[in-house]
C-alpha cells in the first residue's frame, strides 16, 4: 500500500509518540529501580541477627544492577527505533508501526559493557564497597 507524504508524516509524528512514551517507561524504570536498590540494602543491614547476615544486602544490589542494566540497554534500542523513525518514515512505510527493537541488536553494546559503564558502575559499584567495607567492620568488630 502506498501512502502520500503527509500521510506518512502523521504516521510518523503518532509512532514518535508511542516511542517517546516506551522510552520514558524505562526511564521511569531505572529511576524506580535505583530507589529499592537503596531502600532494599539499607533494609537488609538493618536487620539485627548473625554477623554473616548482612551479605544478603548483596542480593538486591546484583540483582537490581543488571536489571537496570536491562533498562538502559532496552532504552538505548528503543532511541535507536526512535532514530530510524525520525529519519526514514517520510520516505517509506516499511516497518509501520513495527516496535520490534530487535532489529538494532547487532549495533548495540553488550550488556556487560553497559553494566560497567560510567553511571551505573559508579551508582552500583559504590553501593557495592560501601556494603563490603559495612561486612567487613561487621565481621572484624564481632569476631
Amino acid at each position: 500500500m502506498s501512502f502520500t507524504k503527509e500521510e506518512l508524516k502523521e504516521f510518523m509524528v503518532e509512532e514518535l509518540k508511542i516511542v517517546q512514551d516506551i522510552i520514558k517507561r524505562m526511564a521511569l524504570n531505572s529511576f524506580l529501580i535505583k530507589g529499592w536498590t537503596i531502600t532494599l540494602v539499607v533494609a537488609t543491614l538493618l536487620l539485627k541477627g548473625e554477623k554473616f547476615q548482612a551479605f544478603i544486602a548483596f542480593i538486591p544490589i546484583l540483582v537490581f544492577w543488571y536489571l537496570d542494566t536491562y533498562f538502559l540497554w532496552l532504552e538505548r534500542l528503543y532511541r535507536r527505533l526512535y532514530d530510524w523513525i525520525r529519519t526514514n518514515r517520510l520516505n517509506t512505510d516499511e516497518y509501520l508501526f513495527d516496535m520490534n527493537y530487535r532489529r538494532f541488536i547487532k549495533d548495540e553494546q553488550s550488556r556487560l559493557r553497559i553494566m560497567f559503564s560510567l553511571t551505573l558502575g559508579w551508582f552500583y559499584g559504590s553501593i557495592f564497597v560501601l556494603t563490603l567495607i559495612y561486612v567487613a567492620c561487621l565481621i572484624i568488630k564481632g569476631g
